[in-house]
């Protein structure tokens, strides 16, 4: 058998979340070990827009988006099945940024300030003295005084931990690429169709992002992602132009199933779950990426406090649950309904005309589905 290795803090997936609380705890100066499964640089599907609510936090870790090329967005545009639109402001707004770019900077800068970062899968974890141990795919076992969940939406390590949600149905299906063409810089743009909705805005470089979900029980009438696209998709007459003068980068769109939006528990076998890991809050609400990046930060500020002793291990779960809840729960569930309300056609165009007469509610809806700086 392998060594043991020992660290204060084991992370389990280098996406925003670990990432992002990796920096924080090893520039706090507690050992920190990262195992991802993917190597650097690696596109994801992601609608690759962010709330500048996590910007100032960003900086603090050392990060400048802007410096990367990020696209600032003021404005989002929503539109219906039958191509009827509306605008309006972000409020504090958001930017545009590829995760190929994001995460590879944040995983150069976590290395930067002394994090392992491990090209692994973990297989397994066990209660053991005080602690977790960890056994990877390749047979190598860690014994760890904290372990944070930071492995996306779903994986073998929630079947192996049994929990819930894994057992619900996951019935979404998101497909992902980038584009060439043109499209305003400062917009976010959500466009319903049969069965779900998809977004463009622009990252980096020129580039625009495509990025839809739809219930797989329409994706599955069509035999290829192609012809979906033409018979579904571009239904939406306002898509259809947009995509009509546009060319993709991508030899191939990225996919990812068995999406799942219910609730998950927040802590199993004393492993903290963040980012998706904790919860998935639809992306027509623009704000799964700050939400990681957050509940990242919430956890990093409490786990220094677990280890520098002024917090027990109950009292790190309590108050994580506590301020876990306090900052998504609610978005959560207006994601949810939001998602019943738009993808719906009949409540959608009714939606609509409420909101086109009545503007400021589209900008509570926003507030109420995004935070502030932190």
């Amino acid at each position: 058998m392998n060594k043991i290795l020992s660290y204060d803090v084991g992370i389990i997936g280098g996406g925003l979340a670990g990432l992002t609380s990796a920096i924080r705890l090893a520039k706090l100066k507690h050992s920190v070990v990262l195992i991802e499964k993917n190597s650097y640089p690696k596109h994801k599907v992601c609608g690759e827009y962010i709330s500048k609510e996590v910007e100032p936090y960003l900086r603090q870790l050392g990060l400048d988006p802007f410096a990367l090329g990020a696209v600032d967005i003021s404005t989002v545009r929503l539109t219906t099945e039958n191509g009827k639109t509306i605008d309006a402001p972000l409020g504090i707004g958001g930017f545009g940024l590829s995760r190929y770019t994001l995460d590879n900077a944040l995983m150069e800068l976590a290395k930067g300030h002394g994090v392992h970062i491990i090209h692994d899968t973990v297989s397994k974890v066990f209660k053991k003295d005080h602690g977790l141990k960890i056994i990877t795919k390749s047979g190598q076992h860690y014994w760890l005084k904290v372990v944070q969940g930071a492995h996306g939406k779903r994986g073998k390590l929630d079947k192996w931990l049994k929990r819930p949600f894994i057992q619900k149905k996951a019935p979404f299906l998101a497909v992902k690429t980038h584009l060439t063409g043109s499209f305003p810089d400062h917009l976010v743009a959500l466009y319903n169709f049969k069965g779900g909705y998809g977004g463009l805005s622009k990252v980096e470089g020129g580039a625009i992002n495509f990025c839809y979900i739809v219930n797989y029980s329409i994706f599955k009438q069509y035999k290829d992602l192609a012809l979906f696209e033409e018979k579904v998709i571009l239904k939406n007459p306002a898509l259809k132009l947009v995509l009509a003068n546009t060319q993709p980068v991508f030899d191939q769109p990225l996919t990812i199933s068995q999406i799942n939006f219910s609730e998950k528990e927040l802590s199993s076998s004393e492993v903290l779950m963040t980012g998706d890991a904790a919860g998935l809050i639809h992306p027509l609400c623009g704000n799964g990426m700050s939400m990681a990046i957050q509940s990242a930060q919430i956890f990093a500020t409490l786990v220094d406090a677990y280890l520098s002793g002024r917090l027990s291990r109950h009292e790190l779960e309590r108050a994580y649950r506590t301020q876990w809840n306090e900052e998504f729960k609610s978005r959560l569930r207006m994601g949810r309904v939001l998602a019943r309300v738009f993808t719906n056609p009949n409540t959608s165009n009714l939606a609509f005309t409420v909101l086109k007469y009545f503007p400021s509610l589209l900008r509570k809806i926003i507030r109420q589905t995004h935070g502030k700086p932190f």
